[in-house]
């Protein structure tokens, strides 16, 4: 069986960006950059003050102190948006604002605090941070420099940083429409759940699901409802599945009399693999339905909801062409001890805490991969290494943060006011 880190590589490793299209700036919130962005101006244009105060000589101020203030005379007032009219001369000084570009002559500018705000004699009692306050022309970005690289998410700063460029257009990675389905006869939509009351259905909830982990990874999710456990059936969902850029099916995995996905996959594409060395998640299989990638994860509803992120959004984020695609892991410390695997890698839902020594990471209870609270209730997965014996408490392991973290910042919050 492969590793996770193998299939994550042969899954990644077989997939291509769908295409690219042209979006304005305030709708590309999360795409992904298409090409490399070129800077066509210098940012900042002109050498400017960092704060309100005067642009001075350096010269001018040596000595100064609170007992023996510089005195320098003030020839004029810049604004944020404004530019000097006058260049500076000695035992002169221009009162400038945040942003406002430093006249010829000047080399530093001292903060209003340090001055006794004189509007036409300033005298200057601190000049120690003077030449900190100036930020040079081109200390953001210079002509010709490449500003943001192809495979950048776009977030607010890339964002904020394209509007300073002019670019009021992007060329970003198309999102990728990923069709969507399960199969099992006891299976219904929500709107069906007078059904589940009875005792005679279950919601189908691994499509809401997966459709939530594609929809925040920028793909669009075509939901193409359940099948029954009929091989022709589920063979008609896959052909028209293969019409969109991804599938992504739940269920019908495994070796039962109805599990009919791999058989079908085999028929109409190929399978690249089946299992893989990680509990919950063995069942995972990857292949094409007449060349489109197929991803079939497992059938339990905590199991759909960790491989969908642990190896569909990655695809989502890659098929935009994103560089990035994994979430980095931090490391937590356990509050209970482990018992490892052999030959496996463990997947456990936590919640995380943050405290001065760093993060803990508590079991969210039973971890039977049929029990959504498991998950539902968790900031992070611990990735427990295959072997003998058991991590005690108070290991260091792996955590993988989970969407939708919400519960873990409102803790980290409150910790670090504690």
């Amino acid at each position: 069986m492969l590793g996770l880190e193998e299939a994550s590589e042969r899954i990644l490793g077989a997939l291509r960006a769908v295409g690219t299209e042209s979006v304005a700036l305030g709708e590309a919130q999360g795409r992904i950059l298409a090409g490399d962005v070129t800077a066509t101006v210098t940012l900042p244009p002109w050498d400017n003050s960092a704060m309100d105060g005067y642009a001075v000589r350096a010269a001018d101020l040596e000595g100064a102190t609170r007992d023996r203030p510089a005195e320098l005379r003030v020839i004029e007032a810049v604004p944020a948006g404004g530019f000097p009219f006058r260049a500076l001369g000695a035992g002169e000084a221009t009162r400038v604002m945040t942003g406002a570009p430093i006249p010829e002559g000047a080399d530093c500018v001292v903060r209003i605090e340090d001055t006794d705000g004189g509007e036409r004699i300033v005298r200057v009692h601190d000049a120690r941070d003077a030449g900190r306050n100036v930020r040079p022309r081109g200390e953001d970005v210079r002509e010709g420099d490449v500003a943001l690289r192809a495979g950048t998410p776009l977030g607010p700063a890339a964002l904020a940083m394209l509007a300073a460029l002019g670019r009021a257009t992007l060329e970003v990675g198309r999102s990728p429409r990923v069709a969507i389905f399960g199969s099992g006869d006891e299976l219904v939509p929500v709107e069906r759940f007078a059904e589940v009351r009875e005792g005679r259905r279950i919601v189908a909830s691994n499509g809401y699901a997966i459709a939530a982990i594609v929809r925040a990874a920028g793909g669009v999710p075509v939901d193409l409802g359940v099948a029954p456990d009929d091989r022709g059936a589920i063979q008609a969902l896959f052909e028209a599945a293969a019409r969109a850029d991804l599938v992504v099916t739940s269920a019908g995995v495994s070796v039962g009399a109805h599990d009919h996905s791999r058989a079908i996959v085999e028929q109409l594409g190929a399978v690249d693999f089946w299992r893989i060395a990680a509990r919950p998640g063995s069942q995972l299989a990857f292949g094409n339905v007449r060349g489109t990638p197929w991803l079939g994860l497992p059938g339990n509803p905590v199991t759909a909801i960790i491989t969908g992120a642990l190896f569909v959004r990655p695809a989502v984020l890659r098929m935009q062409g994103a560089r990035a695609v994994h979430r980095a892991p931090m490391p937590a410390t356990l509050t209970t001890s482990i018992a490892r695997a052999n030959g496996m890698t463990q997947l456990l839902r936590a919640r995380l805490v943050r405290d001065r020594g760093g993060w803990r990471a508590s079991l969210t209870g039973s971890q039977s991969s049929g029990r959504l609270a498991s998950i539902a209730d968790a900031d992070a997965l611990l990735v427990i290494p295959p072997g003998g014996g058991s991590l005690a408490a108070g290991a260091v392991v792996a955590a993988l943060p989970l969407a939708g973290a919400g519960p873990m910042l409102e803790r980290l919050s409150t910790s670090l006011d504690a």
